[in-house]
């Protein structure tokens, strides 16, 4: 939080305690075996093919997490003002920077971990300008390699994609580009298995994505129980930790069994008749990345005006975007999922499909949109999405703040703004 909001957010279930304790340990495991113990390691985007990662049992890091876990450690200001010094344009995107400007700092006593190690290797699609830029550098301050995957252009313009992604998924997310990231993906292989000794088993990914089909059903079925019930039994605030943590040990036996034990506490709490707020009368939906440094925003405004945030992308995306199924076929299959992961979430007409559609599945009354002002990615789509949104009834708040910095962000005046933005559409 900062200074002025110094509460934290309210985590109302049991799992979300458990994966946050998991988290931690994992946190303290990956660095004794990457610091201490001089792992290899690779440093990944998010939408990248963790999976690989994880069959050859190499640690990995992701870079959206690592810059959530500075900004929540309240260091993000000091590194953007070391990038600042040292030239970078202002309008960089902050969450795919972060982790630079840390390296850059030359501060080990200060950083987290006393700063990140040198990767085995940096991998990293190509979605947006900044990327080749920010590792490219990176992986030379670091003094290592950086892997990069295309992202090319998608030329199927489904906005209803998620119907049939899971049985689907090569019309959907065309052949001849699944083709090219599974190339991608046998180069990447070869450099990890020469760098490392390791060796990649496709049949240990096949494994590996069976586990995943299961752990992201378990978190479709929260979904919709969060979907149908009415009051909402749990809020963004616990559905992030629980999909996301998860998210990034994904196949693995505790992974799945937690998605297990996340899904049954929801649905426990939908068959008590719990609800987030005492008196709910609003549905949000919130719109974008975790706001990592103030979570607790999103519960400002449930007791005093019945507004819950009941939806976030990252625990409906799980069922369309991660299930698959296999076939005889594991790697074509992850690279479905992973060739377009972006591309549903920020560009038109994937994004503004979905998210009409989930809007009317969770009962929306309103949503708000986070637009970091230098993120180019996130602002892609926003403007049609808006527009298809309130077509079908659904106000749109734009609030222009950073997902990792908080030096331009008022708790206060935030919850204000949403307050009236209620208000001026007879919601309040």
């Amino acid at each position: 939080m900062t200074a002025e909001n110094p509460l934290r957010a309210k985590k109302l279930l049991a799992s979300t305690e458990i994966a946050t304790s998991y988290q931690k340990t994992f946190a303290g495991e990956l660095r004794r075996r990457v610091v201490e113990n001089g792992e290899p390691f690779v440093l990944a985007q998010a939408d990248t093919p963790h999976e690989i990662f994880h069959a050859m049992d190499i640690p990995l890091i992701s870079n959206q997490w690592w810059s959530a876990y500075i900004s929540a450690k309240r260091l993000a200001g000091s590194y953007f003002r070391t990038m600042d010094e040292l030239g970078y344009p202002p309008n960089r995107c902050r969450y795919c920077s972060l982790g630079l400007g840390c390296t850059l700092s030359g501060a080990p006593e200060s950083a987290p971990w006393g700063g990140l190690p040198r990767p085995t290797v940096m991998v990293a699609r190509l979605t947006c300008d900044c990327i080749q830029h920010v590792f490219s550098q990176w992986a030379q301050a670091l003094g290592t390699e950086f892997f990069a995957l295309e992202a090319p252009a998608w030329q199927e313009k489904r906005p209803d994609w998620y119907l049939n992604s899971r049985s689907d998924w090569e019309n959907i997310y065309e052949r001849q580009r699944i083709d090219l990231l599974v190339e991608e993906m046998e180069q990447l292989i070869e450099l990890l298995e020469r760098k490392t000794g390791r060796r990649f088993d496709v049949s240990r990914l096949g494994d590996l994505m069976a586990r995943i089909n299961e752990q992201e059903g378990y978190i479709a079925e929260a979904a919709e129980l969060v979907a149908a019930a009415r009051p909402c039994p749990v809020s963004i605030v616990d559905q992030m930790p629980n999909t996301m943590i998860p998210q990034w040990h994904r196949g693995s036996d505790w992974a799945v069994a937690h998605a297990r034990r996340f899904r049954d506490e929801v649905a426990e709490r939908v068959s008590e008749g719990t609800g987030v707020a005492e008196h709910e009368r609003l549905r949000l939906m919130w719109i974008g990345a975790g706001l990592w440094h103030d979570t607790s925003f999103y519960q400002a405004l449930e007791q005093k005006c019945g507004a819950v945030f009941v939806w976030s992308m990252y625990m409906p995306f799980a069922g369309p975007q991660y299930i698959r199924d296999v076939r005889d076929d594991p790697m074509a299959a992850l690279a479905s999922r992973i060739c377009s992961m972006n591309e549903v979430l920020h560009l038109p007409p994937w994004m503004n499909g979905w998210m009409v559609s989930e809007a009317r599945r969770f009962g929306i009354d309103a949503a708000v949109m986070l637009v970091p002002p230098d993120n180019r990615l996130s602002q892609s789509g926003t403007k049609l999405t808006q527009s298809a949104l309130r077509e079908v009834g659904v106000p749109v708040l734009q609030i222009d703040a950073d997902m990792v910095d908080a030096q331009n962000w008022s708790h206060g005046q935030m919850v204000s703004l949403v307050e009236e933005f209620l208000k001026a559409n007879g919601l309040t």
